[in-house]
């Protein structure tokens, strides 16, 4: 009960109530301690409510300056002998299972500590309390008895305080040398690893230890030292990119809406390790069909979804697994071929006799889609089902090839990583005839989906490349292949339609990926915007949002390239006694550029010059610089 000369804690100080007036207490505590310098101390009183102050002790106290002066005597001795007593009484309370967990009132722990609750003792067992590891206090004069294991925290952390400038001292001398005293020094290089996610571009620790201050020579560091090892990949995090895939589920897509029942079977191949098809093809006797999931049925331009969507860019595809532009729950409901019948945005095709498109329209449809690997699709080539198919590619690469079209062929591996061992493998990617089949279809799609956003005058992401200046004297074999990348230019997106010369094509846009590629998922949303007779999304905010998705896709293509050279060359550091074959592409005066095949990489030989264009030699490993993704070669 709140007294008269009752001590009570007031915004944390101790404080004494010197007089009541209906629900007001005027209350006394100490502002200034007193001074060596023979200064008193100081006090201040204030009328306060019950609410803003709680009882310390309801005892009548004599007053507070005669406590605190007290107290001030004989603090450094009460303290010992107070810390004896609340050891004993943490070990009793432990003792007892009712009691090892339960909250122990201030009050109850002074009487049985001391065996009496006076307001004389009470403020500096209260001090030696709360400067004292034994109890922690759970709540306003609420304490719990301290584990043996936060004890031993709480004094390590007390005295790495105290001893913090030596402490540091000594891990910097160890840091230099790289001879960290682990796990303990881990908790020291935080800013390290900071710095080598790009998540900060310094790094005190580096500098103090002095250390060149950057993600290459943290990443260096860390592995010196052994705090990462080096199946490590810091370039999704140092790309600004999410681990997690999309969180937000999306809708159902309605099964109120007006969709066309496309006949037979239409064909979603892919290979053997896709999990969200999205695409699928189907000839009719007349009409070409392509089939594209249709999240943009409940994606809208304006919602959190497309934002998100957009910051991603697109999926983030690693060989330690994919992170989802839009929620992984979610595609079963949009990927062609998980239900039957199977909802898609679909775009029908006329073609002429030499491939080229008549007329193309988009559609709202229900689809019966059966899912075939590029290994079974190539089987079943000659089948009625899939000849029609074969044939249109094979016109429409023919048409494509005699306009101007590029086709560049170099080795691609699929790198994957064992989710528990860490250990690393290579694929070599196979080229199908079926996939340039599904190849070919797509393009269909692109160009014709270009056609119908320019004839209905929708704002839309066009997709176009200049011409390449590709030389007279084009080698053959690989060594032509890489000449003619190095002559193709960058694609540009815009609003304008424009030739891409690199498909050979008069006008082209990207709708077949919007589960994956949020171009694709944008465009889509313009063409249900319009089938639906909803606002379009106009030219200025249309720019703003290809120029956004565009940038954040071009970070995912960067991360995922640094990713599979990462983890190639984990590959090779974990198989040392690696021998492979390298194949010639390029000739100069001092060295020559060599790719190889099985790991799909570039490299320069400095002792090749004897050796011709796509001539190949036998090569292992000489050095690997894992954190500058730089690996050595020599004839083997």
């Amino acid at each position: 009960m709140l007294n008269k000369n009752s001590l009570v804690l007031y915004k944390s100080a101790l404080a004494i109530i010197e007089g009541i007036e209906g629900e007001k207490y005027t209350v006394s505590w100490c502002v200034s301690r007193p001074t060596l310098t023979g200064k008193k101390a100081q006090y201040a009183t204030q009328k306060v409510r019950e609410k803003d102050i709680m009882l310390f002790c309801d005892k009548n106290a004599t007053s507070l300056e005669a406590i605190l002066s007290e107290n001030e005597k004989y603090a450094s001795a009460s303290y010992r002998d107070f810390s004896a007593k609340i050891s004993e009484a943490r070990e009793l309370l432990l003792s007892d299972e009712q009691t090892a967990l339960a909250d122990i009132p201030f009050a109850e722990l002074v009487e049985l500590s001391l065996g009496t609750f006076e307001p004389l003792t009470a403020w500096a067992f209260y001090c030696a309390l709360k400067v004292g590891f034994d109890f922690k206090e759970k709540a306003p004069l609420v304490f719990v008895p301290s584990s043996d294991a936060e004890i031993k925290s709480m004094k390590e952390k007390k005295y790495e305080k105290e001893h913090e400038e030596e402490i540091r001292s000594a891990f910097l001398a160890r840091l230099k040398q790289k001879k960290l005293q682990l796990p303990e020094d881990a908790k020291y290089m935080g800013d390290v690893e900071a710095l080598a996610l790009g998540k900060t571009d310094k790094s005190r620790t580096m500098h103090e230890a002095g250390f060149k201050e950057t993600p290459e020579k943290a990443h260096k560091l860390l592995l010196d030292c052994g705090i990462w090892e080096i199946t490590r990949n810091p370039y999704p995090a140092r790309s600004g990119l999410s681990l997690q895939s999309a969180t937000e589920q999306l809708s159902c897509p309605s099964e109120n809406e007006a969709r066309t029942v496309v006949p037979g079977v239409s064909y979603a191949i892919d290979s053997e390790w896709s999990t969200d098809p999205d695409d699928a093809i189907g000839f009719d006797g007349t009409y070409l069909w392509v089939h594209i999931a249709d999240p943009a049925s409940s994606v809208l331009p304006e919602s959190r979804i497309d934002s998100v969507a957009r910051s991603r860019g697109a999926t983030l595809y690693l060989p330690e697994g994919a992170s989802r532009m839009l929620c992984e729950e979610s595609l079963a409901d949009y990927a062609l071929g998980l239900q039957t019948p199977s909802k898609a945005l679909s775009f029908k095709i006329t073609l002429g006799e030499n491939g080229e498109i008549e007329d193309c329209d988009v559609l709202r449809t229900l689809v019966t889609v059966e899912r075939l690997s590029y290994t079974k699709a190539d089987t079943l080539r000659d089948t009625p089902e899939l000849a029609p198919l074969f044939a249109i590619a094979e016109r429409n690469a023919s048409r494509r090839q005699k306009a101007g079209a590029v086709q560049i062929t170099l080795p691609e591996v699929h790198v994957t990583v064992d989710a528990e061992t860490k250990k690393v493998s290579l694929v070599p990617y196979v080229h199908t005839t079926s996939s340039e089949v599904v190849r070919e279809a797509m393009l269909l799609a692109g160009e014709g989906a270009a056609r119908f956003a320019f004839k209905h005058k929708i704002p839309f992401p066009f997709i176009s490349q200049e011409s390449p200046e590709i030389p007279n004297n084009l080698p053959n074999g690989l060594a032509g292949q890489f000449r003619l990348r190095k002559c193709m230019r960058k694609r540009t997106v815009s609003l304008t339609p424009s030739q891409h010369a690199g498909l050979g094509l008069g006008m082209y846009s990207q709708v077949t990926s919007p589960l994956r590629r949020y171009g694709d998922l944008i465009g889509h949303e313009q063409l249900r915007a319009f089938l639906c007779g909803r606002p379009l999304i106009d030219k200025d905010e249309m720019l703003l949002r290809m120029s956004a998705g565009d940038a954040a896709a071009s970070a995912s293509r960067i991360a995922e390239r640094k990713s599979n050279t990462h983890w190639t060359l984990v590959y090779l550091l974990q198989n040392p006694d690696w021998v492979g074959e390298a194949v010639c592409v390029e000739k100069m005066q001092k060295q020559s550029t060599f790719i190889i095949p099985e790991l799909a990489l570039e490299t320069v030989l400095t002792d090749a010059s004897a050796v011709e264009l796509n001539e190949a030699v036998q090569i292992k490993v000489s050095k690997i610089d894992l954190p500058n993704l730089e690996v050595v070669f020599t004839r083997a």
